[in-house]
């Protein structure tokens, strides 16, 4: 790949900005899909947090929520919004085995290159109980883009099933619904595709 591009560079330098920017866009949808197949008080990783805007829904409705972000400087700014600590951890640094009951991925590990993805969502897999639930989000498309110094792995759901086939034999996709930009930051012709999967016990 030619082009360059540093993504937590850009999280680094526009930290404060992309805060604003996000706080208070509308996943209502997302987070009732997710929610509805975790229990009461459940473990729930945000994974790749940003403001830390759904960890502290999360929080706020009686989830117990573990928050890491890649970029220092966001991880400053969530941890005082949520008055919790956000851990600083890079998506493959991700080491936890059998602990957390969902995992929360919304808009973060987009920016996973292509051929790294199927080793992160293996790492996902792991770090789940059984039964547990695994939601994340793409730009729809196919390919990758480098936008404002950040890299954006495009997927389908075809290509998400193709990987969890591969990766694994316990985890299907069990819900996918497509869904147009929750804030002011993403192109209004941009479509999400929303992933819900779920490992089961073996």
């Amino acid at each position: 790949m030619n082009e360059e591009y540093d993504t937590l560079e850009y999280y680094n330098n526009n930290a404060k900005v992309y805060c604003e920017q996000t706080l208070f866009g509308n996943l209502q949808e997302n987070y009732d899909k997710f929610l509805r197949h975790l229990f009461q008080g459940a473990y729930i990783l945000d994974f790749g947090c940003g403001s830390g805007r759904d960890s502290k829904y999360f929080m706020e409705k009686g989830y117990k929520v573990k928050s890491i972000d890649g970029s220092k400087e966001m991880c400053k700014l969530a941890s005082k919004y949520i008055n919790q600590e956000v851990n600083c951890m890079k998506f493959e640094d991700l080491n936890d085995i059998n602990t957390y009951d969902g995992i929360w991925a919304c808009s973060s590990i987009l920016h996973i290159e292509k051929e790294n993805l199927p080793n992160t969502l293996i790492k996902m897999i792991e770090a789940l109980k059984g039964n547990g639930i695994i939601y994340t989000s793409f730009k729809i498309g196919t390919g990758y883009e480098i936008k404002e110094g950040k890299y954006y792995n495009y997927l389908t759901k075809n290509e998400m099933v193709e990987i969890l086939n591969k990766i694994s034999k316990n985890v299907k996709l069990i819900d996918y619904f497509e869904t147009l930009p929750s804030t002011k930051r993403t192109a209004h012709n941009t479509v999400w595709g929303n992933f819900i999967i779920k490992k089961f016990d073996n």
